[in-house]
Order: structure tokens, then sequence, then C-alpha cells
């Protein structure tokens, strides 16, 4: 059963988001702080987290952002309608994709699902080639915990980021323009455009590379998009 958090101030959106969700069999938290939504989150691993922006106590920016520094979980930001710098940082601090508000309850799900869907089906995929491992010179990948080691030292990615990682080591030397990576990481129903893809190969290099501007690892091919070095 999936297990999701709901974290906004509006108690009205919650009861609703709540209930239809509850409606599809799954078991769903509350927060109304982003105190509250990081006691949740420590304590519970949830399959989604749906995360208001503006929020009491804590923003729901500083809330991802620190549950970047436990968690992988897949986070979906609420973002003021038409706010593309709201979406943009969302993703800069390691959501892993944004709504915007007003929203159709049948879209949240439809992406909460999409999600679930991708992480579900990958774990069947590694579970059925038994290739759990992942080694490229310093950089090894542990499929089945979804976790990434350079040179021995955990790295903490986002979901997307791992994913997006785990499809250029697995195709070194292979180029992927952006509209690719967001068609296979993202789904064919993600609305996004490829800003969603540039800011996660910036924090996916800030992250794994000893020098961003002069990468080791994935690299830019210009006009094109972007590959892994082998």
């Amino acid at each position: 059963m999936s297990r999701v958090l709901v974290v906004d101030d509006e108690k009205l959106i919650v009861k609703g988001v709540k209930f239809s969700l509850e409606q599809d069999g799954m078991t769903v938290d509350c927060a109304y702080d982003g105190e509250e939504a990081l006691a949740y989150a420590r304590e519970n691993n949830y399959d989604v987290v749906l995360l208001d922006i503006m929020l009491p106590k804590v923003d729901g920016l500083s809330v991802c952002q620190q549950i970047r520094e436990f968690s992988n979980m897949p986070i979906i930001m609420l973002t003021a309608k038409g706010d593309d710098m709201d979406k943009i940082m969302g993703l800069e601090y390691g959501a892993d994709d944004y709504i915007t508000k007003p929203f159709n309850i049948l879209e949240v799900k439809a992406r909460m699902k999409a999600i679930m869907r991708r992480n579900g089906s990958m774990e069947k995929k590694f579970a059925r080639d038994n290739d759990n491992l992942l080694v490229s010179g310093d950089l090894k990948l542990d499929i089945d915990s979804r976790r990434l080691y350079i040179k021995g030292e955990e790295v903490n990615l986002t979901s997307k980021e791992f994913d997006v990682l785990e499809l250029l080591v697995r195709n070194p030397n292979k180029v992927y323009s952006r509209d690719n990576l967001l068609r296979i990481v993202w789904g064919y129903e993600y609305p996004g455009d490829a800003r969603t893809v540039d800011v996660h190969i910036r924090r996916l290099r800030e992250k794994i590379e000893e020098n961003p501007s002069e990468p080791k690892y994935v690299h830019t091919k210009w006009g094109v998009g972007y590959y892994y070095k082998s």
C-alpha cells in the first residue's frame, strides 16, 4: 500500500486531497506547517510527498532542502499558478516534480502514480536482471538501495537525479537530448520543459564532480544533449 505525506496550511485542500487519495487505497499523513512536515518525513518513508511552498514556521523550499539531507523520497512541490521562479527554485532545492495551484486532483494523482509506477517498474527490472551494482571508476551505484558512492563516500541524490545518472551510466558515451531525458526519466505525460533537465544535470554535477565546470562524468554535447563519459 502506498504511503503519502500531504503538506499544506490550507486545511480544506488537505482534507480534499486526503479523501481522494484514500479512495484509491493510499495511506495519507497530513501536516500543516514545515516543522510538522519534517517530523513526519524523519519518522516515515513515503512513496510521495506533496509539499506546498508557502508554509508557516518553515517554508516548503527549506523543508524540501532539509529532507534531501536524509532521504531521496520523491517530492512534488505545489507552486503558485504561473510562477516560474517557484518551479525552478523547487527543482533547485531537490524536488522531483511540481504542480501549479489551483490544481485538478486527477492531475495530482496522475503525477503521483507516474512517479510510483516508474520507481516500481525500475525495481522489478533490477530484480529480474539481477543487476544491482553499477561500477565505473570511482563511482558506484547500488541499485537495490538507490545509493551512490564516490571513492567509498556516499553522495545523497534525489530520486530523479539518481534516475538520470543511472540511465547515463548504463549507456556510456550515448548522447541523450533533453527531450529524450524528459521522455525516459519523467515520462511521456510530464508537462515540464527542458529547464527541468538542465536544473537536475547542474545539481547532479555539483554533487558528483570535483569541478562542475570541468566535469569528469556527465558531459555536454553542445547543441545535442548530455552523456556519461566512461
